[in-house]
């Protein structure tokens, strides 16, 4: 008799365990769910080149973060262009 009530002791101890798993997971379930969405960030503006920008070769345009230099944009110059297509130091 005393093992039949152990028995019973412990397997309503698993069924209470089980339960209380189950429920946590819906908890954590429903808190995710209400979670806000995360707001997307701004991406960076690009760095442009100020406006009297020179540069002596593609090395000194990249390190100022400005290669590639496009046609029309400050810094831009037709030694820094090899193939002509309007795009510097690429």
């Amino acid at each position: 008799m005393a093992e039949e009530k152990g028995a019973a002791d412990r397997a309503a101890q698993a069924e209470a365990d089980r339960q209380a798993a189950a429920e946590a997971e819906r908890k954590a379930t429903r808190e995710r769910e209400a979670a806000p969405a995360p707001v997307p960030t701004k991406a960076p503006e690009p760095t442009r080149a100020p406006a009297s920008a020179f540069y002596a070769n593609c090395d000194a345009a990249r390190a100022a973060g400005a290669a590639p230099v496009y046609r029309g944009d400050p810094g831009y110059s037709k030694k820094l262009d090899r193939d002509g297509d309007g795009v510097g130091c690429e």
